[in-house]
């Protein structure tokens, strides 16, 4: 015997509506939208099936005939969809590199993009490892990390295989020793590399010295869904959350312990020591996820994050246009213990503002068209190209006009990524993980079609 009961999809904003509708056409649910804006789906429970994990409820979704679970304590989980102003913010951050690395004397703190980076990544990560397991009750994570290595690696090849074939065919001082940089940064092995340099870093990496935080980033993707998905199998919603707040708290006691200047490196270039950044964002989209839209701590949550948005955002300025984070100058113990969990608490406050007060002013001026496509399709592929670049135009290109040369040549470079080599592979990616959901749709198995683009 059967009975049929209704669930409320809430907490993403129209986007996440139409993307909730779309899925539920993939999995065979009848969804209709609400009055107010939410999505209403048609569920119908029985009485068999696996128990469920401590986080989740049994919600027999019919997905091709069987039934499937959904989160329990992430209501708002299922609905996530993609925030503009976070695009917009991406946007600047990688302003903030690029002007850091072209003119450090402009904006000495600009490192502090990559901290910003690190937050909107971790927040981007969990809350698609949330979505999926929402609506499906586990995680596929094949898929997954075939989603992530179409999204990240074919550009970072692309830049790898230019600069091993001007270094085969040019004689470019820049390019020197350029083969140990490109082996390092295709394995995403430059951080370990440059952390173990306790003194100036040498020249092996300098020509993708930048692509360091891509291996912080990769090497915090190979360690944090696994144990997201454990604790999310394992125990209860607000045991994931008080597990998260902890293990935010152990890079800041490791950076206590390991700090003295010549340990700089060390802490600065480690996923270990900077681990805390990406959690933060982790933290935030689970706290989003677990509160109901009629929420009063979700209303509360909403309401200080915008009062508090611009005097984040005005300190975040004040550390980019006067404080150096890099260079043996800026080796304090301050910024290289709670200085980096300052900057993600303050990015963190950023991102809940553009994702629960969606008519803000800052959320407007971020959800600007130009500044969301270029977070969305050129963020990347501006980060990868204009570091090498710059080099390569300080050996080719007469003094006043490297940086002119530098920004045109990688937005230049940037725009054929996305068209020739990013979009391509995310479309396979996409296509492969419909195929995927379409072949074999079993319970915990079904695609997610939340855009997954972490930078």
């Amino acid at each position: 015997m059967e009975s049929t009961r209704t669930t409320e999809v809430t907490g993403g904003g129209a986007d996440a509506t139409s993307e909730a509708a779309d899925l539920g056409k993939e999995e065979g649910r009848t969804d209709r939208p609400g009055t107010d804006g939410t999505v209403q789906l048609d569920r119908r429970a029985g009485r068999g099936g696996d128990r469920p994990a401590p986080a989740l409820e049994l919600m027999p979704v019919r997905v091709r005939g069987r039934p499937a679970r959904g989160g329990r304590g992430f209501p708002s989980a299922a609905a996530g969809g993609r925030v503009r102003g976070v695009d917009g913010l991406r946007a600047l951050a990688v302003a903030l590199v690029m002007v850091y690395h072209l003119a450090p004397g402009v904006l000495p703190g600009g490192a502090l993009g990559v901290d910003i980076f690190f937050t909107i990544s971790g927040f981007v990560i969990t809350r698609l490892l949330l979505v999926e397991f929402a609506r499906t009750g586990d995680v596929a994570m094949g898929r997954f990390y075939l989603r992530r290595w179409l999204r990240l690696v074919p550009a970072l090849l692309t830049v790898c295989a230019v600069c091993a074939l001007l270094a085969l065919t040019t004689d470019l001082p820049s390019l020197d020793q350029a083969w140990t940089a490109v082996v390092l940064s295709a394995t995403f092995l430059i951080n370990i590399v440059r952390a173990a340099q306790p003194g100036v870093y040498s020249s092996d990496t300098s020509l993708l010295s930048h692509t360091w935080s891509l291996g912080v980033e990769e090497q915090f993707y190979l360690l944090w869904p696994p144990l997201l998905l454990l604790l999310l199998r394992r125990v209860g919603a607000r045991a994931v959350l008080i597990a998260t707040a902890v293990l935010c708290l152990l890079p800041v006691l490791w950076r206590l312990t390991l700090w003295s200047e010549t340990a700089a490196h060390r802490i600065y270039n480690g996923t270990d020591t900077r681990a805390d950044q990406l959690l933060i964002g982790a933290l935030l989209a689970l706290v989003v996820a677990r509160l109901h839209r009629e929420d009063r701590l979700l209303a509360v949550l909403a309401r200080w994050s915008g009062r508090l948005a611009w005097p984040a955002l005005g300190v975040l300025a004040l550390i980019v246009w006067q404080v150096p984070l890099t260079g043996a100058s800026a080796w304090t113990a301050s910024w290289y213990t709670a200085g980096f969990l300052v900057a993600a608490v303050l990015s963190a406050v950023l991102v809940a503002s553009l994702e629960l007060r969606p008519r803000a002013w800052l959320t407007r001026a971020l959800s600007l068209t130009p500044l969301v496509w270029i977070g969305q399709n050129l963020s990347y592929g501006l980060y990868l190209w204009h570091y090498p670049l710059s080099r390569l135009s300080a050996d080719v290109v007469a003094e006043p006009w490297q940086g002119t040369a530098t920004v045109v040549a990688s937005i230049a470079a940037a725009l054929a990524s996305h068209y020739l080599v990013e979009r391509p592979f995310n479309r396979l990616g996409r296509s492969r993980a419909a195929r995927g959901a379409a072949d074999g749709a079993v319970p915990g198995r079904a695609a997610s079609r939340t855009p997954d683009s972490c930078r």
